[in-house]
Order: C-alpha cells, then structure tokens, then sequence
C-alpha cells in the first residue's frame, strides 16, 4: 500500500484521442454522462418491450374474454360490450404510451411527443366517460361533480389538440 499523497492513481482517465494531430481527453463528467444516457437509453428501450408486451397479453385476454362470452350469451349483455370497450381503449392508452417512449427513444420532434400525450390523455378521459357510473359515487352531487371534472378535462385536451395543430407547421406522422 503505498502511503505517498503526492501520487495520483486515478485511474478512469482514457488515453486521449487525436483528432487531427491535436489530443482531445474526455473529462470524467462526459465519461459518467456517457454512462448515464447509456443506462437511460436501455431503460427506455426495456420500457417500451415492456408496453408492446402489455399490449399483446392485453390482445390475447380481449379475445379470449370475447370468446368465452359467447356461446355463453352475455356477448349480448350491454354491461359485458362496454367492459369490451374498456379493456379496448385501456389497450390503446397502452399503444399511445408506448409511442410516446418510442418518440423519446428515437428523439422525435417534442411537437410529436407532446401530441401523443394529449392523444393518451384523451383516449384515457374518453374511457373514463365510457365506464361512468353514477351508483359508483355516494351522492348524486358528487357524481355530478365528478362529471364536471371529466368535462372540464376533456375540453381542456380538445383545446390543446386544437392549439397544437393549428399552430406551427404540421407533422407528419
């Protein structure tokens, strides 16, 4: 062990390049940013394996759910199409999500990104008025607040969308 404070060994520091005869070192602090898009760049891509993942077992159920209702009868019972309905827009909140990490992936126009977040936002609000029912609250004034709430939201994304795309040049998706 050697006591001497003198030395130095460090002993992350790469050999410099050369760029053009002239040495260009890389600092510590790009060495640890490198590492650190590296590692977030991977989770990125693990998060989006794990949507299209989702997306198929969610596929996979809807069918098999659909299947079994069938020689069953309750295909025929309103109550079971919009549990269908529910799992089907939950599906494409799971599609819109996974767009949107693929956007972040691959670095897309922000515009892009941000207008599917304002789609799964909308899909999301859409299901939310779709499964609405008024037994689920205790009071008639908190379910009608709760309607007011989802309104107010819907009209709010409409807007956004709205603003997005009329404002700035169009995107081609």
């Amino acid at each position: 062990m050697d006591d001497s404070p003198a030395t130095d060994r460090s002993t992350d520091s790469d050999p410099p390049a050369e760029t053009d005869g002239a040495p260009v070192s890389r600092s510590r602090s790009d060495r640890v940013s490198d590492a650190t898009s590296w590692f977030v760049h991977g989770v990125e891509l693990a998060a989006a394996a794990l949507f299209a993942l989702l997306f198929g077992i969610g596929v996979v159920d809807l069918a098999l759910q659909i299947a079994e209702s069938v020689p069953t009868g309750e295909i025929t019972d309103p109550n079971v199409v919009i549990g269908f309905i529910e799992t089907g827009l939950l599906l494409l909140i799971i599609v819109e999500v996974y767009q949107t990490v693929v956007a972040y992936i691959e670095q897309s126009n922000t515009r892009r990104i941000v207008r599917l977040v304002i789609y799964t936002g909308v899909i999301a609000m859409v299901r939310k008025v779709i499964i609405f029912r008024t037994t689920e609250y205790a009071t008639p004034r908190d379910a009608l607040f709760a309607a007011l709430a989802y309104g107010i939201v819907i009209v709010g994304l409409v807007a956004l969308l709205y603003v997005e795309r009329s404002v700035g040049p169009s995107l081609t998706d």
